[in-house]
């Protein structure tokens, strides 16, 4: 006889774990399978460690900033292999957090792959055991996507390899122009590689506001990073430790590695979904409705497998939301129309609600409220950079619909921006708001002259 639960959860991170624990808290009997590490993309090869790494790549811009004010410093160096093994440690710290917080309230955890073969049934691979489950969760989130097949591409890294290579490439070779392409090419160049970015369009960070984009860009230009636009990578070969790519222009690049950051795939082969009817899209998303159910009742869905806002952030309201409204009696749905986000590059990204030319495409007619400055800090480092703040506002109701801002604490910046936000904020509400000076936030609310 089989083995019964509430709830059977197929992945182990953030979505899953928080939704697990969740329904646990509530009374259910949960099971949890998870067939590499508990935390997921985001806590083991994602944000958490990328964030480390970003970390890491800062000092060396202090290093720099410190003459200015003062300060002699002597025979600073800096070690990869250092980097590494303390970010291993925190990441482990991280997994042993996530698996206490399932244990705590109940859930049993199973460390290996699960598949669906019934609306309410999942077999234990390893085992071959069959669990009953009133209702099951895919969790599984996503995987970098390799693009078109070209020779030599087994020669190229992804981000999940980015972050235990055994040396600092002196030199790197990066295909893509999203957040995760520009993180990295930033974090490798601010650490002393020489990088390339290499990217199909003539811009990158597509569908963020246009000054973003260009100021992100230009900055990046300007710490050294080479961009080779409106191209493609046509091969990897490889002798000794040198790669050589060739691009769709004919040109030839030597470096020592190469990363390919063109997207991002979800997990949703092999589960048994195609067996027991659950619907998925053209990339193998699961298709969902606002409450993360699929198409067969007992079997829902969140975060990333779902692809439709790839943040982990959203992948734990998600799995909060399904477990208070399916174990909890306290239905809620997560508003997926106003998200803030960061782009961790140098300099760093903010951005809450539409761009301007979305705003526009949107029949908003707009006032646009912008400043570009050097922060302060640069004043006396000495360092060429700049900084952008940005508000789309309604024309009509006054309302604030877009925040953009570019520079240092630009992420820490746009979360609170994002409350005012959501309770509807209009530009006088910004404006009768007491700036803190100096600081660089205090630009969000002592704009005053409209750019267009």
């Amino acid at each position: 006889m089989s083995r019964s639960v509430d709830l059977f959860v197929i992945g182990g991170g953030s979505g899953g774990v928080r939704a697990g624990r969740i329904a646990a808290q509530h009374g259910a009997k949960v099971m949890l399978a998870e067939e590499y590490r508990l935390g997921g993309t985001c806590v083991i090869r994602g944000c958490v460690p990328k964030k480390l790494f970003v970390y890491a790549g800062r000092y060396a811009h202090d290093l720099e900033d410190m003459a200015g004010f003062g300060w002699t410093v002597e025979g600073a160096r800096f070690d990869w292999p250092t980097l590494i093994a303390r970010k291993d440690q925190e990441i482990a710290r991280l997994e042993g957090i996530y698996r206490r917080n399932l244990v705590a309230p109940g859930v049993e955890i199973v460390d290996g792959r699960a598949e669906i073969i019934g609306p309410n049934r999942v077999r234990l691979v390893a085992t071959g055991e069959e669990i009953e489950a009133g209702h099951i969760l895919v969790a599984t989130g996503a995987h970098p996507a390799l693009g078109p097949a070209i020779p030599g591409a087994e020669r190229a890294i992804t981000s999940n390899e980015a972050f235990h290579l055994p040396r600092l490439p002196p030199r790197i070779l990066i295909q893509g122009g999203g957040y995760i392409a520009v993180e990295f090419a930033c974090l490798f160049r601010a650490l002393g590689s020489e990088v390339h970015l290499v990217f199909r369009a003539d811009q990158i960070l597509r569908g963020f506001d246009e000054d973003v984009r260009a100021l992100v860009a230009q900055e990046m230009a300007h710490s050294g990073i080479v961009f080779h636009t409106g191209q493609t990578l046509t091969g990897i070969t490889a002798e000794g430790g040198t790669k050589t790519v060739t691009l769709s222009d004919g040109s030839a690049i030597a470096v020592d590695e190469v990363m390919l950051a063109i997207g991002r795939l979800p997990n949703t082969s092999g589960l048994g979904l195609d067996a027991v009817g659950v619907a998925t899209d053209k990339v193998g998303a699961v298709i969902v409705d606002a409450d993360g159910r699929t198409n067969v009742p007992s079997i829902y869905a969140v975060g990333d497998v779902t692809n439709r806002i790839n943040l982990t952030p959203v992948a734990i309201r998600e799995g909060h939301a399904f477990a208070d409204s399916v174990f909890g009696n306290k239905p809620w749905r997560v508003d997926h129309s106003l998200v803030a986000t960061a782009v961790f590059t140098e300099p760093e990204v903010g951005t809450c609600g539409l761009s301007e030319t979305a705003a526009r495409a949107a029949g908003h007619a707009v006032d646009i409220y912008k400043s570009q400055f050097r922060p302060m800090r640069a004043t006396l480092s000495g360092r060429e950079t700049r900084m952008l703040v940005k508000l789309i506002v309604d024309q009509q109701s006054d309302k604030v619909l877009g925040c953009h801002v570019v520079g240092e604490g630009a992420g820490e910046i746009i979360q609170m921006a994002a409350i005012a936000m959501g309770m509807g904020a209009t530009k006088a509400d910004f404006d009768r708001t007491v700036a803190v000076h100096p600081t660089a936030a205090e630009e969000l609310v002592t704009l005053r002259t409209k750019s267009a």
